[in-house]
């Protein structure tokens, strides 16, 4: 090679080293990344524990109720109802009607023992033509004038009474679920009444209840047996002189509109019974059937709480509306003379009219009574 070719030959070498340094500069060798080792994943339990529906299909039933919308039966009973469709996640659905819209006293009652409509929230009284021993409730001086509401639970959820209210019922097909405090029964007339001596020839409305006649008439009364949604005619157009219901039927029922004087001598205590068709009880699931006892036992407190403060209200309102009226509370001596007159129809009830199980419900409500204040630490 001669020396001019050699250095052409240089040159091409230089240029072809250069451009290889070049791309090797713009070549370097991307990092590795290392292997990340993922968690595992935690086991999940493939069984999940649900909760089985308490019922598995829809169950539909009606309550008939004694008194109107807004009243103790009627609030309670929809209390009631709520309950049953959240408890059971909407597969129980019971609906409510007051008074009047399924028809009388009478007739609701019958309607429940013959299973046209599944329940029926009345008082002793009314029942009281299909089951006697229900009577027994309000029998005059039977129930403490301190806390009555707290011994009446005590006597539902520890006594023997509901165990022979309920064989009671269940002879008529019918089951009662607790028994309720609506308040003490007040009596109004347009005469004062101050004394039993005041009694004689007071034309009072009752309740119709064979046992309550008899005790109005050891009172001296003449006691006029008449359904509710007729009281305030009577009233009005002198039928009657007065009637007996707690504050809160005084004041809904406008019975006040017609009564000057309201006269408490702490006799009667009115008891509501909630109250179950015994074939459709029996064919409901046991925890069902618990739930309805447990429900209506844990209401007895808060209901009478309700019912006392509406009765505050309710007094409060009617002597604003009409402040003639005079309010009377006969207690202590003065109320002897009522004590005495009515004790011997507590043996007219267990000879007469008390039913085939008078002696024993009415030794066992007289028992538990006892035993619930000494328990609660009432006089």
């Amino acid at each position: 090679m001669n020396s001019k070719n050699s250095l052409w030959f240089m040159l091409i070498l230089v240029v072809v080293l250069a451009f290889g340094l070049v791309a090797l500069s713009g070549c370097e060798e991307a990092p590795v990344e290392e292997p990340v080792e993922e968690e595992p994943d935690e086991e999940v339990d493939e069984e999940v524990e649900v909760d089985e529906p308490v019922l598995d299909e829809v169950i539909e039933a009606r309550l008939a109720s004694e008194e109107i919308e807004g009243d103790f039966m009627t609030v309670w009973a929809e209390n009631f109802s709520d309950h049953m469709y959240e408890w059971s996640d909407g597969m129980y659905q019971l609906d409510v009607y007051p008074m009047g819209t399924l028809g009388d006293l009478r007739d609701i009652n019958e309607l429940a023992q013959l299973g046209v409509v599944e329940y029926v929230f009345s008082d002793f009284a009314w029942i009281g033509a299909f089951v006697p021993e229900a009577q027994v409730f309000g029998l005059h001086y039977l129930w403490p004038e301190e806390r009555p509401w707290e011994v009446m639970e005590w006597v539902v959820r520890n006594g023997e009474t509901m165990d022979i209210l309920e064989e009671s019922y269940r002879r008529e097909g019918l089951v009662p679920l607790s028994i309720m405090f609506e308040g003490w029964q007040w009596m109004t007339s347009n005469v004062p009444i101050e004394t039993v001596d005041d009694m004689q020839g007071y034309d009072v409305r009752i309740m119709a209840s064979d046992m309550l006649n008899e005790q109005y008439l050891a009172l001296g009364a003449s006691p006029t047996p008449m359904d509710y949604g007729e009281v305030y005619s009577g009233l009005q157009t002198g039928l009657i002189d007065g009637q007996v219901n707690p504050l809160f039927a005084i004041k809904s029922m406008d019975f006040y509109e017609e009564q000057d004087y309201f006269t408490q001598i702490y006799a009667e205590v009115f008891v509501g019974i909630p109250t179950i068709n015994m074939v459709f009880f029996d064919s409901l699931p046991e925890e069902v059937q618990q739930e309805h006892r447990e429900w209506w036992a844990d209401a007895i407190l808060p209901a009478a709480d309700w019912i006392n403060e509406r009765h505050e209200g309710d007094l409060e309102a009617m002597l604003e509306a009409r402040p003639v009226i005079e309010v009377n509370e006969i207690t202590g001596e003065a109320q002897e003379g009522f004590r005495e007159a009515a004790m011997p129809s507590h043996e007219v009830f267990i000879e007469e009219y008390g039913g085939p199980n008078a002696e024993a419900i009415y030794n066992a409500l007289v028992s538990d009574i006892e035993q619930a204040k000494e328990e609660l630490g009432i006089e």
